[in-house]
């Protein structure tokens, strides 16, 4: 059975997609930026937003029956590779004890020139 949670975010309707979807003990959330009401937070901080995007991920795998000792897969995009330190501490703060195998790479650019980092994250309910 595929169980789907939205965000409310306009775009999941425009575009055809779900926040995160769940088969069986499987979850895969979708990219997930440090957008709320349809705007960015934490502009021009690379960790706020992170810290901001894991919260979203948190509540989204936790309507699916998850905790974030469940996840095993990080996949980090960022506009700007100088601020991987900020973002790993971000990140860390989260997985430090968890270790999930991560990928962090640059990339040229996201949907909104504000936004630093996008993450997408699986997780498997043990």
């Amino acid at each position: 059975m595929k169980i789907r949670i939205g965000s409310g975010a306009e775009w999941e309707d425009i575009v055809g997609y779900s926040r995160a979807i769940k088969i069986g003990n499987l979850i895969e959330v979708a990219g997930t930026t440090a957008v709320k009401d349809g705007k960015v937070m934490n502009i021009g901080d690379a960790y706020g937003q992170t810290i901001a995007i894991f919260q979203i991920i948190e509540h989204a795998i936790t309507q699916l029956g998850a905790t974030m000792e469940d996840v095993i897969r990080t996949r980090i995009f960022v506009t700007d590779i100088s601020n991987w330190e900020a973002v790993g501490k971000a990140h860390g703060t989260y997985f430090k004890t968890i270790k999930p195998v991560s990928t962090m790479v640059e990339v040229s650019g996201l949907i909104h020139p504000d936004m630093l980092v996008e993450i997408e994250v699986t997780a498997i309910i043990s």
